[in-house]
């Protein structure tokens, strides 16, 4: 859960009276990490859809959300939904809340499914999260081929991202594979200048690997940079940390996957 939700959150429950378990104040009151976790977005004429799924109707799911929003007034609730598990799924854009049919108690935090050991939280954060590939605006993004190309993969990342970084030595053993990076400068104050140096540049591609790669600084350049277009975009689909990456088959995912998964998901 990211800072500005957990804070909204421990505001609206201290005007309510509760209480945030431990670990949520602490996150409420000073972690200010970025965080790795229904998507729209514009298409080229400006036209903006979702690819949320719309549920069938629920009147006691209905109930609920009229009871939290109620409730928690400074809350924006997107959607309530049942989990097989008796409790109620509240979605607050790609953060998920559960709580019971009275809104009496909220948890936050994952949900794990005891039998299978299977993170329920996250599993409906990435299918909340998907987006036909061919929807992305790829024109904003440096594309790669190596071999064929033939698996996609789409990647939101910062300069400064450590762990896009890992990310990218981890692609250098990934064969035949098309990269749409999507330079997202929001971590450092210099990343913005990263970012138009490395679009700027004669071969982007190649300064940005060699930037994320091997830490050669790309020479200093200027163009128009659509960086306004980058930032909305990643509103739109909800990125809130780098790495994020989109797969062929409208799945995404958050963080520096380990070789084995990556080839997985490319699969």
């Amino acid at each position: 859960m990211n800072f500005r939700f957990s804070a909204v959150l421990a505001a609206c429950f201290m005007a309510a009276g509760l209480g945030l378990s431990a670990g949520a104040q602490a996150q409420a009151s000073g972690d200010k990490s970025v965080s790795t976790n229904s998507v729209g977005k514009a298409d080229k004429g400006g036209k903006s859809y979702s690819t949320t799924q719309v549920a069938p109707a629920d009147p006691v799911a209905d109930a609920v959300k009229e009871r939290f929003k109620q409730r928690f007034t400074g809350m924006d609730v997107t959607a309530v939904r049942r989990t097989p598990y008796g409790l109620f799924e509240v979605q607050l854009g790609m953060d998920l809340l559960y709580t019971d049919e009275k809104v009496t108690w909220v948890m936050e935090g994952p949900l794990i499914d005891a039998m299978t050991r299977r993170d329920v939280t996250r599993e409906a954060q990435e299918k909340l999260g998907s987006i036909p590939f061919d929807q992305l605006p790829l024109d904003l993004a440096i594309k790669q081929v190596k071999g064929d190309g033939s698996r996609k993969v789409a990647i939101f990342e910062d300069p400064n991202c450590g762990y896009c970084k890992q990310l990218r030595k981890t692609l250098e053993d990934v064969d035949n594979l098309t990269v749409y990076t999507f330079l997202y400068p929001i971590l450092s104050p210099d990343s913005n200048t990263k970012v138009r140096d490395v679009w700027c540049a004669p071969d982007p591609g190649k300064a940005w690997d060699d930037w994320m790669l091997r830490g050669q600084k790309p020479a200093t350049a200027n163009c128009s940079v659509p960086e306004d277009k980058l930032l909305a975009l990643g509103k739109q689909l909800m990125v809130r940390g780098t790495p994020t990456l989109f797969f062929a088959d409208g799945t995404r995912i958050s963080g520096a996957l380990p070789l084995d998964q990556l080839k997985a998901r490319l699969n």
